[in-house]
């Protein structure tokens, strides 16, 4: 087994280059700049919430709180709309001192949150939001790993599936690489499946509207050039299906180090090669009725943003386009902006379809949420 793991000093310096390119200063002013922002015409963006520190992933509770998980905070927002105005009135930390609580998932009136090794739930939440109660600890089985954040989803099987990121840029190392589902009884995990296979790093999934089919965004590896190997989008309709890593990437690159002896056409190729490096995290279907008909049932990405290539890519929202067979037709920006130049202001991450549906959009650079709606 050969293991490549990142060298300290290529952290070091990919650390230098955050610092030393946007300023300390600018990262903590958060200043959004919603007129940089392309949007197809008829479309509308507005900030639903700010003052929300590196937001990540988002879900929504049934009485409509929407619940933000804060990464780098090692906080969790719960964010309300009491008047209806579409624009948030308070914003509420409800846990904090948590290792990385990027994840939030809802059931039954309890908020669901992943702490790299932890799924964590708060009871009953919405009722508690000025009172919140001490988090349950439902498990403590995944290891604290490079990757080791999680995005967390019930599944329409009422199965809570977690990923588990590749402990490295690039490794053959058993049990890593790979999107699981847990069983959840009461206080307790009574069952773990693995559902897929050879997934590097799957920061976001969803489920089709219609076939209930998995679908998933994937990390590339790096370091083998500015534009190898593209980030994915793919499909797991049913258990057990191998996605390539890290022997083959994108379908169709047979891997430098770990591919010798290996056929791309042994794993399941993407439904969409997205950009390299591009960093793609949250998806979803758009499942409501306020878009054009032509969105209905199209897949929405939020693209965080290349780090470590020659010239950026990413930092926008992007669509693809699937037939009636599932099969992409389209890959191309939705909201782009977020990267002027050589510079960002913001960094999308995950995106959420609200009952009237319009669009919200996290973005953990600039510690906002925007809503996106559609006036014709």
């Amino acid at each position: 087994m050969r293991i490549r793991f990142w060298h300290p000093a290529a952290i070091a310096s990919a650390a230098t280059f955050f610092l030393t390119s946007f300023g300390v200063a600018a990262a903590e002013k958060g200043e959004i700049f919603l007129d940089k922002l392309n949007l197809p015409e008829g479309f509308k963006i507005e900030v639903y919430a700010k003052d929300v520190p590196n937001a990540r992933h988002m879900t929504r509770g049934d009485k409509g709180t929407l619940f933000v998980g804060s990464m780098r905070e090692g906080k969790v927002y719960a964010i309300t709309d009491k008047n209806g105005d579409q624009k948030a009135d308070e914003v509420k930390v409800i846990a904090e001192g948590l290792k990385l609580p990027t994840g939030v998932a809802f059931r039954d009136g309890d908020l669901y949150v992943s702490a790299v090794t932890s799924i964590l739930r708060l009871d009953d939440i919405e009722s508690r939001l000025d009172n919140p109660p001490e988090p349950v600890t439902i498990t403590e089985q995944f290891p604290d790993k490079h990757h080791g954040w999680k995005y967390i989803a019930f599944g329409p099987d009422g199965w809570l599936y977690v990923p588990v990121g590749a402990p490295c840029n690039i490794c053959d190392e058993k049990d890593y690489a790979n999107i699981q589902r847990l069983k959840i009884e009461g206080d307790k995990v009574v069952k773990t499946e693995t559902w897929a296979e050879g997934v590097r790093n799957t920061v976001g999934f969803t489920w089709h509207p219609q076939t209930k089919a998995l679908w998933f965004t994937d990390n590339g590896r790096d370091l083998l050039g500015d534009d190898t190997p593209p980030c994915e989008l793919n499909t797991a309709p049913v258990a057990g299906k191998h996605f390539g890593y890290p022997y083959c990437h994108a379908g169709d690159i047979v891997d430098p180090e770990f591919g010798e002896g290996k056929s791309c056409s042994a794993f399941v190729p993407p439904v969409q090669k997205l950009g390299p490096h591009v960093a793609p995290l949250g998806v979803k279907f758009y499942t409501g009725e306020q878009f054009p008909a032509e969105y209905r049932n199209q897949v929405l990405i939020a693209e965080h943003g290349s780090w470590n290539r020659s010239n950026k890519i990413g930092y926008r929202v992007t669509m693809v386009t699937l037939n009636d067979k599932g099969e992409a037709t389209a890959y191309k920006p939705f909201i782009d902006g977020w990267l002027q130049g050589e510079e960002n202001w913001g960094r999308p991450v995950d995106v959420l379809v609200m009952p009237d549906g319009a669009l919200l959009v996290s973005d953990d650079y600039a510690g906002a949420i925007y809503r996106v709606s559609y006036e014709g």
